[in-house]
């Protein structure tokens, strides 16, 4: 077990806050605040401000709290790509049980390191909470199919009275698991269907949820379980959800599933490969000849676009340049705004990165279906 801090991992905890209040732009809340002359230190709980159908997030003496089990991974296979889709998906979900107007967001703080990094080892005597199973033999081999395990604490209240109101986890499971049979030997790998994926994890949903049970604070609400598919190692696109459930309060198990239709795609396409709509595919072509038609001395353009039961919601375009010049960059990024403007679907939220190799140089982007474009110039004034 090993616990993995990279730098998609920050990126992950970045868009968890952007989903649930911009802290940049916001005003802490009055919320029971005292100030001691002493050490002129916030006390008490704080919140952001958020956006229209957007978390407030619950501060506590003016600082974010981390989830402690945050980059746990069953296996050193991890795909570093499915940490932002991992939390991202899971706020979705949780919207769905824990209204936005009525609940503010905070990292899991329920579970913790040493549990979570027993739970998603193998079943053993000598670890009998295990959710994996017992490794079996060489010719009968037992894949690792829970990866990862996250947690996100959903609270209702005001000022001094906050109060956990709900608790959503996300059980990110392998759809390939890498294995060797001897210690320095191939690697080998097993292949995980979509319908094992839900079968053991509707499994370990229910095992989790009789578990969180046993915590006195969160005996009586609700406990919503979400399912990920995670792709494989070598995937350039984050997984998605899969399915979910929720235990009502009160009720230790999870009587009924509901699909989630969620689906990533990387633009262009790679060898026989279709494209998930064949309209957003030419839209996106047309987009990429136009800049680079401007701009020869351009070194790629991909996108990645997501959609959410079969319909496009997330558009997200990297450019990558041979060229470093302050008023280049300007002037390619007002060329890109415009083409995006007339290619680029109106009513998506569209993020266009724009970079050398080494950093990003613009973002142009707007953030919700309905927003207006920002641009932003790194390095201008």
């Amino acid at each position: 077990m090993k616990k993995y801090l990279q730098i998609i991992a920050i990126a992950g905890v970045a868009l968890s806050l952007s989903a649930c209040g911009n802290l940049k732009k916001s005003n802490l809340a009055n919320n029971a605040t005292t100030t001691s002359n002493a050490n002129n230190k916030t006390k008490g709980y704080q919140t952001t401000s958020a956006g229209k159908n957007d978390y407030t997030v619950l501060l506590k003496n003016g600082q974010y709290l981390t989830s402690e089990i945050s980059g746990l991974t069953a296996t050193d296979n991890d795909n570093s790509v499915d940490t932002r889709e991992l939390e991202r998906g899971l706020v979705q979900i949780s919207k769905l049980q824990f209204p936005t107007g009525s609940y503010v967001f905070q990292e899991g703080q329920y579970l913790d390191s040493p549990t979570v990094t027993d739970w998603l080892g193998r079943k053993s005597k000598d670890n009998p909470s295990g959710l994996n199973p017992v490794k079996g033999t060489k010719n009968d081999y037992h894949p690792y199919y829970l990866e990862e395990l996250i947690e996100q604490d959903y609270f209702t209240g005001s000022r001094s009275n906050y109060h956990i109101g709900g608790v959503s986890i996300g059980l990110a499971m392998n759809s390939v698991d890498y294995y060797q049979k001897v210690k320095d030997g191939p690697q080998y790998q097993k292949a995980i269907s979509r319908a094992t994926q839900r079968r053991e994890g509707e499994q370990i949903a229910q095992k989790v949820v009789a578990r969180l049970r046993k915590k006195k604070a969160l005996k009586n609400v609700p406990i919503v379980i979400g399912l990920f598919s995670k792709t494989d190692k070598d995937s350039l696109v984050g997984g998605s959800y899969f399915a979910y459930g929720t235990a009502s309060a009160n009720s230790s198990k999870i009587t009924k599933w509901k699909s989630v239709s969620e689906k990533t795609q990387v633009l262009p396409t790679v060898g026989n490969a279709k494209a998930v709509n064949s309209n957003d595919a030419s839209s996106f072509n047309s987009f990429k000849t136009a800049i680079q038609n401007y701009f020869p001395n351009i070194s790629g353009v991909t996108a990645t676009l997501r959609y959410k039961d079969g319909k496009l919601v997330q558009e997200n375009i990297s450019i990558t340049t041979q060229f470093y010049g302050y008023e280049q960059v300007k002037s390619f990024s007002q060329l890109v705004l415009s083409t995006a403007k007339k290619y680029l679907a109106n009513d998506v939220a569209i993020e266009i990165k724009i970079g050398s190799v080494d950093d990003v140089q613009a973002l142009i982007a707007k953030e919700t279906a309905d927003s207006a474009y920002q641009v932003h110039i790194y390095g201008g004034e």
